[in-house]
């Protein structure tokens, strides 16, 4: 893989995780039941980037994990902070279980392309093919 689609890739996966980041967020402003209508319209947003940036992951490259059915899952499992907040405290923690397995997946991707990003040196292809 080259290094600039590489770059590319590991840029969206950063931001792609922060977004993963910002999800369980919102998971405890509904365990404290601390939200309002901005909130719940910024969740939705959220929910909307990460199931489109989902499709520019997996349209980039083949992972295999984390799989597109656990994605969907877990965020057509909470289809809004009220809806969490409503949730007993164990079906909360069972979707924070799998909210915590699915970060996780992401960063061992993000590892995967880290160490291939450090073994092409930058500018390797512009000078081989004097880009």
């Amino acid at each position: 893989m080259a290094r600039n689609k590489i770059d590319e890739l590991v840029e969206l996966l950063e931001n792609y995780v922060e977004c993963w980041k910002q999800f369980n967020r919102y998971i405890e402003l509904a365990r404290k039941k601390q939200f309002d209508d901005d909130d719940e319209a910024q969740f939705l947003e959220l929910k909307s980037l990460l199931t489109q940036q989902l499709e520019i992951i997996l349209a980039s490259f083949e992972s295999g994990t984390p799989p597109r059915e656990e994605v969907h899952a877990l965020l057509a499992g909470a289809p809004s902070i009220r809806f969490l907040s409503e949730l007993s405290e164990g079906s909360l923690r069972a979707l924070e279980n799998q909210w915590h397995k699915i970060f996780i997946a992401w960063q061992s991707v993000l590892g995967q392309l880290k160490v291939q990003q450090k073994q092409i040196p930058k500018g390797f292809f512009d000078k081989l093919f004097k880009l």
